[in-house]
């Protein structure tokens, strides 16, 4: 005891309140950052979707738009021969933010590295780890819940896979959980505040970074209007806890109109001005369409707009239209459970003394936090719809708006790799349930949260080899193949 009495007093000062609840989820974001960075370079090809994004966004530095690359140009651009790219605009289906990130990778460590391929990804999704337990923290009022949460994500294959690996998913993940993390912000700001507000920072950010998660893929206008609807549910629920009459009503009209007016204007503006270097660049893609056909388009629209009119219009078909049959397509029925995982990589041409080796990159999720959430989403549900907890609520809301949405599409391709984007929020499911047990024992609560850290990490330790392309026996491979649809 004397020990502790007469610690430093600079330990003293970081162990008390204002700088305690961030200690925990930055030794997590630290811990994510060494699974996420750790031969980050392996393998020295391109993977998988790298093949289209990380061209673009090399494109993107050379030319300021998407050029068209020759054919079979893989190889020869991850040797550092880019003479495959032409100054003619291609036709790309998705925004151009998270290609612009991929590209400040790349202007970092150079084109020809495969750490400038994968800088950003590493990066942000080391930073999605301390965000989302930032954000559980307050959701939880506890760093320990919350850095739980950070942990379980940490461990994840699904997003350790991406964030490995320059595919866009895990930008937009970044930018959801970067905008939920602002969202709660928000409603911690106003806990104890009956009036509306003209200016809300918070929520101001919020509806910058869905603008920037949209500007990555379309997806992130589902997670617009389900935080939307949550700020201003949250604004009725405020207002009923003050004991006013009209709550409904008031909260509706008056603080529903102004958390609008602060979040869905700014997130569009947001979203057109990722377009800047489109609109700056002559060559780029139908940039000139307007003049070519001034009769078309919506009239009301200055040239440069319809032109970026006509080019949605296209991305929309393209989008709604793609059904090219895929050894790796998943209906989304399927995604929680992890029934068909995304095969990014692998090789099985090498061999360890007398057998065979593979070298595989597989992008299946833990399975403590996917087939442990997907029973979570059921408490979730239930303790939403009987006691109208607001916790449960947001969750589902988060889950709901990455998920949901592609059952409308489930005849078109899609795959379950776009789960990553609700990974997160499964997390928060997991830790919530547990959190549960904590009202009745709050010791049982925490040595159950213990159990399932431990566990998600030896899950971790054992799959780490098939999200990260080691090479192993065949039959060690084979081990790790627990289904045979996730081969």
């Amino acid at each position: 005891m004397t020990g502790i009495k007469r610690a430093p007093a600079g330990l003293r000062w970081a162990l008390r309140y204002p700088v305690r609840p961030w200690i925990g989820p930055t030794l997590v974001a630290l811990f994510a950052a060494f699974l996420r960075f750790f031969r980050l370079k392996t393998p020295g090809s391109l993977v998988f979707d790298e093949t289209y994004y990380v061209k673009q966004a090399y494109s993107l530095l050379t030319l300021g738009y998407e050029g068209r690359w020759a054919d079979e140009s893989d190889s020869n651009f991850a040797a550092g021969d880019f003479s495959g790219l032409s100054s003619d605009a291609d036709y790309v289906v998705h925004p151009p933010v998270g290609k612009w990130l991929i590209a400040a990778g790349m202007r970092l460590f150079g084109a020809d590295n495969p750490l400038g391929w994968r800088f950003m990804a590493a990066l942000l999704g080391s930073v999605t780890v301390f965000l989302l337990a930032r954000a559980a923290t307050h959701i939880f009022a506890s760093s320990i819940y919350g850095s739980a949460a950070g942990l379980l994500l940490a461990v994840d294959g699904l997003h350790l896979v991406h964030s490995r690996t320059s595919l866009l998913d895990i930008f937009l993940t970044f930018f959801v959980v970067a905008a939920f993390a602002t969202l709660v912000r928000d409603h911690v700001s106003r806990r104890g505040d009956p009036s509306p507000s003209w200016f809300r920072p918070w929520l101001i950010a919020t509806g910058a970074l869905l603008g920037l998660a949209s500007g990555v893929k379309w997806s992130g206008i589902y997670f617009a209007a389900a935080f939307g609807l949550v700020a201003v549910i949250w604004e009725c629920s405020r207002r009923a806890r003050f004991g006013e009459r009209r709550w409904l009503v008031n909260g509706l009209i008056r603080d529903g109109v102004l958390a609008f007016v602060q979040m869905i204007p700014v997130a569009l503006t947001t979203y057109v001005l990722s377009w800047s270097a489109w609109f700056a660049n002559s060559g780029s893609y139908l940039r000139q369409w307007a003049a070519e056909f001034p009769a078309h388009g919506p009239g009301w629209l200055a040239p440069p707009l319809r032109s970026l009119w006509e080019y949605h219009t296209r991305m929309w078909d393209f989008h709604n239209s793609l059904s090219s049959p895929h050894d790796y397509q998943a209906d989304p029925w399927g995604w929680v459970l992890q029934l068909r995982p995304t095969s990014f990589f692998y090789d099985g041409d090498g061999n360890c003394g007398a057998d065979a080796c593979s070298q595989a990159i597989t992008s299946v999720g833990n399975p403590i936090l996917w087939w442990g959430g997907g029973l979570a989403l059921l408490i979730c549900f239930a303790m939403w719809l009987w006691w109208n907890d607001g916790r449960a609520g947001l969750i589902l809301a988060a889950v709901g708006a990455g998920w949901l949405p592609w059952f409308f599409y489930s005849e078109r391709t899609i795959f379950t790799f776009y789960a990553v984007v609700f990974a997160p929020f499964l997390a928060l499911a997991v830790v919530y349930v547990v959190h549960l047990v904590g009202h009745k024992n709050r010791d049982l609560s925490l040595r159950l949260l213990a159990v399932v850290c431990a566990l998600a990490l030896v899950c971790a330790v054992f799959f780490y080899p098939v999200w990260t392309a080691e090479v192993i026996p065949y039959e060690h491979w084979r081990w790790r193949m627990w289904l045979p649809s996730w081969i």
